[in-house]
């Protein structure tokens, strides 16, 4: 490719035809391509691109294609739509697949939906400003800027089509999903470990665009559930610590000091001190939270994602206690939206947090439901349908993690606990706190003390009306054990 296959006057012809709402379309699509000039006139980055020898006549052509202007492909480009068709069936595309559909939902709203989205957005980003002119893409472009959306990142968008009834959005959103997992399928054997205990609804689910993930191998338990276990995995990330340290490459590198972030968040107000002397024992830099608005949640995550340590820290721990239901937590709003538990870990995953990749992510939840009937709110949540890990005939595109090296740990009982006992702590954490502080059960693995946690709540369940009994749930990628302790 050379500089002088487009010449300026096509560009200044182009740019003079394109009225102001296609000229938004365009660079939106080209924003991936120059990321450094986000805020230029289309002018100014289609110039840029062909200097930068990323622009070429058919990439020109084909964002005349994406924009729909077939009349310019004809006169100003001398082609065809169907020309154009069959070279992005050949060749290589410019814009990401992730940005055509963007611009195709936005193409497909109305005014008043895109006010609609705003509106219920406002609990997930308050800082966003929209105008009321203002586009579906604007708004995209503000949630990619808090990490709200991104490639691999679209439920948020997709529960919201949900609330404004817009189906045929979501079919689109699920369409792009499917065609993304059988392309990163193609390229990149998938890789999936999750273990579950007696909690079938809970699904931590996410679209599989990451290429760390390796093969399957699903073997029948006695029971003839499914599990997916995995094979060797070999990839090519990127772990914490010098070379002379890969000798144990069987174990997760656990030397720093602190060993990593702890964030605990506790909207109920019962744990918080028994889990920070727990992990200040264990060496970690606790923060903790209480009593947290959905404002402030999102607020917290974002900032606590973005701290530099991460990239000292050789792990990151997060524990949420809260209200809530299988899928999201309430936070202390007296009206509100649930903050999707999907949201949350996406904050801390490699895309999003990159001085955390490679690196073992574990979530402790504790969550007390609160029954359908007495939900004062509509939460904005994942389609929990058809997406059991124990059911056989679930599309592999549903049961496969986003990134490795997450640990995810939920347990949930009903809200009646604490309306029987409002000051009592949760069983679940008080154990896993008592295992931890145990000098000789912190010298087993995690995935060994979680077995000891499931021991010891379910004996429990055994001595408590069914109605107060603990439900937990294990899923995780880990890549190598993982031992909380310096090795």
């Amino acid at each position: 490719m050379t500089k002088c296959q487009v010449p300026a006057v096509l560009i200044h012809q182009i740019e003079q035809e394109l009225d102001t709402e296609e000229d938004e379309m365009m660079v939106f699509l080209c924003r991936d391509l120059a990321p450094d000039l986000a805020t230029a006139d289309l002018r100014h980055l289609l110039v840029a691109l062909i200097e930068r020898d990323k622009l070429s006549l058919l990439g020109l052509s084909e964002l005349l294609y994406r924009v729909k202007r077939f009349d310019l492909l004809r006169r100003i480009l001398k082609t065809e739509k169907t020309a154009v068709e069959a070279n992005l069936s050949r060749n290589p595309k410019l814009v990401p697949d992730y940005r055509v559909l963007m611009v195709e939902i936005n193409e497909n709203l109305e005014k008043e939906e895109v006010s609609s989205l705003v509106f219920l957005l406002r609990d997930y980003a308050p800082r966003i400003k929209m105008a009321k002119d203002k586009s579906f893409l604007r708004l995209v472009i503000e949630l990619e800027k808090l990490n709200l959306v991104a490639p691999n990142q679209l439920d948020l968008i997709e529960n919201c089509f949900r609330n404004i009834h817009r189906i045929d959005l979501i079919k689109k959103i699920e369409k792009y999903k499917q065609e993304a997992f059988t392309s990163s399928t193609r390229s990149h054997p998938v890789y999936v470990n999750a273990l579950q205990a007696s909690l079938p609804n809970l699904s931590l689910i996410d679209p599989p665009y990451n290429s760390g993930f390796q093969n399957v191998n699903k073997e029948k338990s006695q029971n003839g559930e499914v599990f997916f276990q995995e094979e060797p995995v070999h990839v090519s990330i990127q772990e914490s610590g010098a070379a002379s340290h890969k000798v144990l490459n069987d174990r997760y590198r656990m030397q720093s000091r602190p060993l990593g972030v702890c964030l605990i968040i506790d909207c109920i107000g019962n744990d918080t001190d028994v889990l920070e002397e727990t992990f200040r024992g264990l060496d970690y830099d606790v923060h903790c939270h209480k009593y947290l608005s959905m404002t402030t949640m999102n607020e917290t995550l974002l900032d606590v994602a973005r701290l530099q340590k991460h990239r000292s820290c050789d792990s990151f721990v997060c524990i949420l206690v809260s209200r809530g239901n299988a899928q999201s937590i309430f936070c202390t709003d007296p009206a509100f939206t649930g903050f999707p538990l999907e949201q949350i870990k996406k904050y801390f995953m490699a895309d999003s947090c990159p001085e955390l990749r490679g690196k073992p992510k574990l979530f402790f939840i504790q969550s007390y439901i609160v029954p359908e009937d007495e939900q004062e709110c509509t939460s904005l949540e994942v389609d929990g349908n058809k997406k059991m890990i124990s059911n056989a005939k679930i599309p592999l595109k549903d049961t496969i993690p986003q990134v490795a090296d997450v640990f995810w740990s939920q347990c949930k009982v009903d809200v009646s606990v604490l309306e029987k006992s409002p000051r009592s702590s949760s069983y679940y954490l008080c154990c896993l706190a008592e295992l931890l502080r145990d000098p000789h059960k912190r010298k087993l693995s995690i995935l060994d003390i979680h077995t000891e946690l499931n021991r010891k709540v379910y004996e429990w369940n055994k001595t408590t009306d069914s109605s107060q009994q603990y439900s937990l749930l294990l899923q995780h990628t880990l890549r190598k054990k993982l031992f909380l302790s310096p090795s």
